[in-house]
């Protein structure tokens, strides 16, 4: 009997220990020097209440300080997409998209840029200057590029990405990675795109991650790893023996004062 129960404890390890790895490994199934080709394209484009620093130059320096209003230290009309100074020591005047896609440019006046890219907005305001500097160079960039990793990682919180461009797995690494009681099949990205959120579930236990449409993130992307059913039973139970102590503490406290009565 004991041979038994031995035999069959030691069967149960042995399938426990084999279907772990399938939880917790990534990009599995994976042949050495395998090559796969992304279909994905991701190009960010900007969005309302973005910001966005646009810096004008030319060899004739005095033609293009009228496109740069720089200095002062005040931001104007912040809510309304008008100028913002970046800083009151100078730097790159940024701007606020305002609610209809706008933003108010020195001399040029409003410009919608809501749904542009970085090159497309580049290229327009290069054609609208010709008439006023010879050879125009401008340089764009949005300012405040940022996701949200939530749940189970070692570091959540609001990360701000410099270069525009950043995939789910850089993202999980700015975070420090999942935590082993993270569901790696079961990751969400949520997206918002003119007030409609998309989710979007992933595996990254899969190499198909590579063909996600959302492996490259957008701007104010969430990115949430949902905890595993371990994580869950462990917070149910510190929270009943949490209140089962503060229970039994209020009855004693109340027995005290009692006796003391």
């Amino acid at each position: 009997m004991r041979c038994k129960f031995l035999f069959l404890l030691l069967l149960i390890l042995s399938v426990v220990s084999c279907k772990v790895p399938e939880d917790v490994v990534y990009f599995q199934n994976s042949e050495n020097l395998e090559q796969i080709t992304s279909t994905n394209s991701f190009t960010p484009v900007f969005k309302v209440d973005d910001i966005v620093s646009i810096l004008v130059s030319a060899s004739d320096m005095a033609a293009a300080r009228p496109f740069n209003l720089i200095g002062g230290g005040s931001s104007i009309g912040a809510a309304t997409g008008e100028n913002r100074t970046a800083n009151s020591g100078g730097g790159e005047p940024t701007y606020l998209i305002d609610e209809e896609g706008n933003i108010d440019f020195p001399v040029l006046g409003s410009l919608k840029i809501a749904g542009l890219t970085r090159v497309e907005v580049k290229e327009m305001i290069k054609e609208k200057l010709k008439i006023y500097i010879n050879d125009p160079i401008v340089s764009v960039r949005l300012q405040n590029f940022k996701i949200t990793v939530l749940g189970e990682v070692t570091n959540p919180g609001a990360y701000t990405i410099p270069n525009e461009r950043v995939t789910i797995i850089e993202a999980l690494g700015l975070a420090g990675d999942m935590t082993i009681k993270g569901k790696r099949k079961n990751v969400m990205v949520i997206r918002e795109n003119e007030g409609v959120n998309t989710y979007h579930k992933l595996d990254l236990t899969s190499k198909s991650i590579f063909e996600s449409p959302v492996y490259y993130l957008a701007q104010n992307d969430v990115l949430y790893v949902e905890p595993n059913d371990a994580r869950i039973r462990t917070s149910k139970t510190n929270n009943n023996t949490l209140s089962i102590i503060l229970s039994v503490l209020g009855v004693a406290l109340t027995a005290v004062a009692f006796i003391i009565r």
